[in-house]
């Protein structure tokens, strides 16, 4: 993918890439992005490089991996410390903390290797220059020496990418091979389809002008799916839940897409505290995605991506506070379709799509930009870039769309994000509403 862009902006965008795998996500995801860094020891934030940055935050996968890949363990930061005396300061901060003593030791390890092969290749030269009247043994020497075993990292460097480049060859031409076999599955379940018709035809004509779904009985169907995955946990209010989940369907295709999806999913759970205007007694703490503890009474709702439960606080659901209380429903129920949908932790795109992560990771970068010049954006979108980390960010972000939508109305609602937020709204309208539709049983 990096292909088709400049080589420094895709050696940034990896970079990037794989700083946030450092902080948030695992080696086996980002091993597809090393092999496409051109230079494991380019220097970034504050001069430190990938090796520096894994020390810090005691990875000992990934500064195995990075060592292996021929990672320098001499070169400093901004601050002078180099990879080794980092590791050391960790451990002495964290004395207790197995994953940075086992840091320290791989870093101990092949700093002495690199030590014992400097001694040698030292111990070489001089032997082959003992003939020689010693004078007085110029640096350019020690220099010499040091590169060159700059140049065999550099090349085992560049071998490590040769193989990298035929691994992705090898794989461009298996997926032309998939590609080829989806379209001829495509031809073939087309060709079913034509016939059908035709079979259908035959029966008469007075069939085929009967309309395939009844639009009004689909609402209903997807209306009654959906309460009945619905608890109310406390309190009453039946018809009051139905009404919201009708508004949702009939205010515009962006938040019925949700319900169309979800009615059809038997994984789905909402449960409604209709005594209450926050989530406190259903949730009391929750955790983030991004690892931040936060209280349930300070939120209307929340979903839990681990038991695949949208919680809601739904007290007064009349008036001007219907809509509030739509936007926490629509808010919930867009992260947990999200969630279902790809399969990714809650991203609105599937694992190993990089086109379409790149595209969300522009979204961030194109709301922050208009927040940091302090133009208006919507509550929920805020929520989104208050999180610490990108995963939270695109998650949260993705998921402002459809409460958006739900509180203002769905012409006043496409206007505050086409205005606010336009690259947000066309990743969504383009991307996540056809993957919901595609996917729906409804």
């Amino acid at each position: 993918m990096a292909r088709n862009i400049s080589a420094s902006g895709a050696e940034k965008y990896v970079e990037e890439r794989l700083i946030a795998g450092l902080l948030t996500g695992s080696l086996l995801q980002h091993k597809e992005l090393l092999d496409m860094l051109e230079d494991v020891d380019s220097s970034m934030i504050k001069e430190k490089t990938l090796l520096h940055v894994g020390v810090a935050l005691g990875k000992a996968d990934w500064v195995q991996e990075l060592l292996a890949r021929g990672a320098d363990t001499d070169i400093t930061d901004e601050s002078q410390q180099n990879a080794l005396s980092s590791a050391e300061e960790m451990v002495r901060q964290f004395p207790y903390d197995v994953e940075r003593s086992k840091v320290l030791n791989l870093v101990t390890l092949v700093h002495r290797r690199d030590q014992v092969i400097m001694r040698r290749l030292e111990a070489s030269y001089n032997r082959s220059t003992d003939h020689v009247t010693p004078v007085a043994r110029p640096e350019c020497d020690i220099a010499s020496l040091k590169s060159s075993v700059d140049s065999l990292r550099r090349e085992m460097k560049s071998l490590v990418r040769q193989l990298s480049s035929s691994l992705e060859e090898l794989k461009d031409q298996v997926c032309g091979r998939d590609a080829l076999l989806r379209c001829l599955e495509e031809s073939v379940t087309s060709t079913a389809e034509d016939v059908t018709c035709i079979k259908c035809g035959l029966i008469g004509e007075a069939s085929l002008s009967q309309p395939t779904t009844d639009p009004t009985r689909a609402r209903q169907e997807c209306v009654d799916a959906m309460m009945r995955k619905t608890r109310i946990v406390y309190g009453s209010g039946v018809d009051g839940m139905r009404r919201l989940y009708e508004r949702l369907y009939d205010g515009d295709e962006i938040t019925a897409c949700i319900i169309k999806y979800l009615c059809g999913n038997d994984r789905v759970k909402v449960m409604v505290d209709r005594d209450s205007n926050h989530i406190g007694r259903m949730k009391e703490n929750f955790v983030e995605l991004d690892g931040t503890e936060e209280d349930g009474s300070a939120l209307i709702s929340f979903c839990d991506f681990e038991s695949e439960t949208v919680y809601l606080g739904a007290e007064d659901c009349s008036g001007d506070r219907e809509k509030v209380v739509c936007a926490g429903l629509a808010w919930g129920l867009s992260q947990l379709s999200l969630k279902l949908v790809f399969d990714n932790e809650g991203r609105p795109y599937s694992k190993g799509d990089m086109e379409r992560e790149r595209e969300w990771m522009r979204a961030i970068e194109d709301a922050e930009e208009r927040w940091n010049g302090e133009r208006v954006l919507p509550g929920y979108t805020i929520y989104a870039l208050y999180r610490k980390t990108l995963n939270a960010k695109v998650c949260r972000l993705a998921a402002a769309v459809p409460p958006i939508i739900a509180y203002d109305g769905s012409t006043e609602g496409r206007a505050i994000l086409q205005q606010q937020a336009p690259l947000l709204l066309s990743l969504y309208s383009n991307n996540v509403m056809g993957t919901l539709l595609a996917s729906a049983k409804r």
